[in-house]
């Protein structure tokens, strides 16, 4: 891979482009559904290209170009790295020295991973990879383990030059390097940066003469990892592994290609959603407050011709101080918009009162928006009045200061913060009447 043509474009952002000619396989890899639905590239007269934006951050490779898309609110890719890093419950990068002195300057989200992965594999390497004892099956000149008799009967029946054995074998061929092995093998072929791709491939043959690199089905390996203290110092390598294989924990958050490096997509609507939603549970903690995402609220819009549910309500968060029908709620919406910037949309708003009226407990319903922006930027707060001027309902839009959390280690200085957020969301919320 030789270097290529980087072009960088903000989210929701729509730019063209002079000077990239179309081939065959840009056209196709642009028509795939997983890529369209998320980043529209389209070929105009004069090897010009028009390129369109969602909410989709990270980078695409054309065979003439790599399309680079930024985060405008979150403090940049590391930020986002940050915001993964968090969000999964795994909180490594913080503990980390790598990336505050690694040359990351310039790198795209992808590269960024790779030489994170690299990194950590390096300090595997360092301390010493893992061995375990694997249960292997094999034709010997002697005996090893146990002899599979039936075997040796059915195949060898007379023979004794080779016998079919069973042994245990302690070696370092085992789950935790072939995961290593196979995402560095990714890095090191697909890696667009020079330095990086090089540096991913020393360790790529470090960790391919450790093990096989078999097809690994990164989903499934997920699922059946588990750490104890003979394998935690690969927890941080395994994390960045899975999240550059497309596996790291969160469904629709990735969108990739066919094949490993075409494409990388995060989805920042989903990844500040659950980045939020963890907040406000490291929020809540010990204060015997409950946070609820996702949960579906039926019985509240029926049909009543029909006797039955019309459609649930789930809102993003509903912050409860119990589980009964008659806990006090406060339900929160969620919207990765720039509202710091300008008005709430109409749609966001009347979810969000439907929100409050349906589920709050106040004497006047209210719920809120959160959305990412500065910590200076005020909160904005609505109300819904009947024709006696009487308050009705109110919703409240705030702010996420998202490298302010991710940037704050002091245990105090966060504590601080979080209790801050905490309060506004359930005591500083309502307005006069």
């Amino acid at each position: 891979m030789t270097d290529q043509r980087v072009i960088t474009l903000a989210e929701h952002k729509t730019e063209v482009f002079e000077a990239i000619p179309a081939t065959t396989a840009d056209r196709e890899l642009a028509e795939q559904p997983e890529i369209r639905n998320r980043l529209a590239l389209r070929w105009l007269a004069g090897d010009r290209l028009e390129v369109s934006t969602t909410s989709h951050v990270g980078v695409i490779t054309l065979d003439s170009v790599v399309v680079r898309i930024t985060p405008k609110l979150v403090g940049g890719e590391l930020g986002v790295l940050h915001m993964l890093d968090y969000t999964s419950g795994t909180s490594t990068l913080h503990t980390l020295p790598a990336p505050r002195s690694m040359p990351t300057g310039g790198l795209h989200l992808r590269d960024l991973l790779c030489l994170l992965l690299a990194t950590e594999c390096e300090g595997i390497l360092r301390s010493g990879p893992r061995r375990d004892y694997t249960r292997r099956e094999d034709l010997l000149p002697a005996l090893r383990g146990r002899l599979l008799t039936d075997r040796q009967l059915l195949r060898r029946h007379g023979r004794l030059d080779h016998l079919e054995c069973r042994f245990d074998e302690f070696t370092t061929d085992i789950l935790d390097n072939r995961l290593c092995a196979v995402a560095l093998g990714v890095a090191a072929r697909t890696a667009s940066d020079t330095a990086v791709r090089a540096r991913a491939r020393v360790v790529a043959a470090d960790f391919a003469a450790l093990c096989a690199t078999p097809p690994l089905d990164a989903g499934h390996v997920a699922t059946v990892l588990s750490y104890h203290r003979h394998n935690e110092h690969y927890r941080a390598a395994h994390h960045w592994a899975l999240l550059l294989l497309g596996a790291g924990g969160f469904d629709d958050l990735y969108t990739s290609s066919r094949h490993h490096g075409e494409a990388f997509l995060l989805d920042m609507n989903r990844l500040f959603e659950r980045f939020a939603t963890r907040l406000l549970r490291e929020a809540a903690a010990g204060t015997g407050l409950v946070v609820l995402d996702q949960v579906a609220h039926s019985g509240i819009i029926r049909d009543e011709t029909a006797g039955r549910t019309y459609t649930n309500l789930i809102p993003d968060i509903v912050i409860s101080d119990g589980r009964s029908p008659h806990a006090w709620r406060r339900p929160v919406d969620i919207k990765y918009k720039m509202y710091a910037d300008r008005k709430l949309d109409p749609t966001d708003l009347y979810q969000t009162f439907l929100y409050g009226y349906a589920l709050s407990r106040d004497d006047a319903p209210t719920a809120c928006i959160l959305y990412p922006g500065p910590a200076s930027t005020p909160t904005t707060t609505l109300t819904i009045r009947h024709p006696d001027n009487s308050v009705g309902a109110h919703v409240n839009a705030m702010p996420i200061d998202v490298p302010l959390y991710l940037n704050t280690n002091d245990p105090t200085r966060r504590r601080d913060l979080l209790e801050t957020l905490l309060g506004q969301l359930t005591s500083n919320m309502r307005a006069p009447a």
